[in-house]
C-alpha cells in the first residue's frame, strides 16, 4: 500500500500518482474541469458585455441557495441552481436589462445582492445543527465532490455550452454593438435574458468548486487575462478556457498539498494570470511607442 503523503516532496512522480491515488481528488479533477471550461467560455462574453456586477451578484446569491438547502434537509447542489437560476431571471425583468451597467439595472442588482447575503445569514442561524460547511460554501472545497455532482455538473454544463454555441454569433453581435444588432432584428433583449440565465446556472456550478465568494476567479480573471493579450475573439476564448483549466489545475493541487481553501489559490492564480497579461501588454505598448518616435505626442494631442 502506498504511504500517504500529505505535503508536496521533490518527486514529482510519486506526488502525482498519489493525488490521483484518492477517489475524492479524481473527481475533485473532473468536476473542475467541467466548471473551467463552462466558466470561462461564459465568463469570456461577461466581460466583453460588460456584465461583472451581474456576475457577482449571481454567485453571491448561490451561498443562500446552498445554506437554505443545508437548513431544508435537501440536495446543496440543486440550492445553488435554483437560487441563482432565479435570481437571473429576477434581473431579467429589468426593462432593457442586459446584465451591464444602467443605473436602474445596477441598483437593481445591488438589491438583489444584499438581500440575497441576508438570507443566507438567516438560514445559517435557523440551521438547528453545527454547520461545518459555512466555510466551504463561502470559500470552496473539493472534499465532498460526489459521483452523482460530476455527473450533473457535467450534464448542466454541456447544456450551457449547447446553448451559448446556438447562440453565440448572434449573442456576440449584440454584445458587441447592441443597437446595431436590434436594427438588424437580432432579439437583442431575448439574448440578453438567455445570456443572463445561462450566466446565473454557471455561477452555481463554480460555486461548488470555488465557493460563492470566490466565483470571481475563474469568470473573471482568465477572460479578462486573456482579452488583455489578444483582441481575435476565438484566440480570446481559447486562451481564456486554457487559462481557467490551468488555474483550475494548479488551485487543487496546491489545496491538496496545504490546509487552505482551493478557493484562495484558484483566485490567487487567477489574480497572477491577469496580472502578468495586464504587465505584459502594458509593456508591449509601450515598446511599440518608444519604436515609433512622435506617436506618443500625437496620441496626447487626441486626448
Amino acid at each position: 500500500m502506498m504511504e500517504a503523503v500529505t505535503e508536496l516532496t521533490w518527486n514529482l512522480s510519486r506526488d502525482v500518482q498519489q493525488l490521483f491515488a484518492y477517489h475524492f481528488m479524481v473527481n475533485a479533477f473532473r468536476a473542475g474541469t467541467v466548471v473551467a471550461v463552462v466558466a470561462a467560455a461564459v465568463g469570456w462574453l461577461m466581460v466583453l458585455r460588460r456584465a461583472s456586477f451581474a456576475g457577482h451578484t449571481l454567485a453571491v446569491v448561490s451561498f443562500p441557495g446552498a445554506a437554505g438547502a443545508v437548513w431544508l434537509g435537501i440536495s446543496i447542489t440543486a440550492g445553488y441552481f435554483a437560487a441563482s437560476i432565479a435570481a437571473a431571471l429576477v434581473i431579467a425583468m429589468v426593462p432593457g436589462s442586459r446584465g451591464g451597467g444602467t443605473s436602474r439595472e445596477s441598483a437593481v442588482i445591488g438589491t438583489v445582492q444584499a438581500f440575497a447575503l441576508a438570507c443566507g445569514v438567516l438560514f445559517v442561524s435557523l440551521y438547528g445543527g453545527l454547520l461545518d460547511s459555512v466555510t466551504g460554501l463561502l470559500f470552496g472545497s473539493f472534499l465532498g465532490v460526489s459521483d452523482s455532482q460530476v455527473v450533473t455538473l457535467l450534464v448542466v454544463g454541456a447544456g450551457v455550452l449547447a446553448v451559448l454555441a446556438a447562440i453565440g454569433r448572434p449573442l456576440f453581435f449584440a454584445s458587441v454593438d447592441p443597437d446595431v444588432a436590434s436594427a438588424r432584428g437580432v432579439p437583442v433583449r431575448l439574448l440578453g435574458v438567455v445570456f443572463l440565465v445561462l450566466l446565473g446556472t454557471t455561477a452555481a456550478e463554480v460555486s461548488q468548486i470555488t465557493g460563492a465568494l470566490l466565483v470571481f476567479a475563474l469568470l473573471v480573471m482568465p477572460a479578462a487575462a486573456a482579452q488583455q493579450l489578444t483582441a481575435r475573439p476565438g484566440w480570446s476564448l481559447a486562451l481564456s478556457v486554457l487559462l481557467a483549466l490551468l488555474v483550475t489545475w494548479a488551485g487543487l493541487v496546491a489545496a491538496y498539498f496545504s490546509t487552505y481553501p482551493v478557493g484562495f489559490y484558484v483566485t490567487t492564480f487567477g489574480f497572477a494570470a491577469y496580472g502578468l497579461s495586464a504587465a505584459g501588454r502594458s509593456l508591449s505598448e509601450w515598446i511599440g511607442t518608444r519604436g515609433r518616435p512622435g506617436l506618443a505626442p500625437r496620441l496626447a494631442v487626441d486626448r
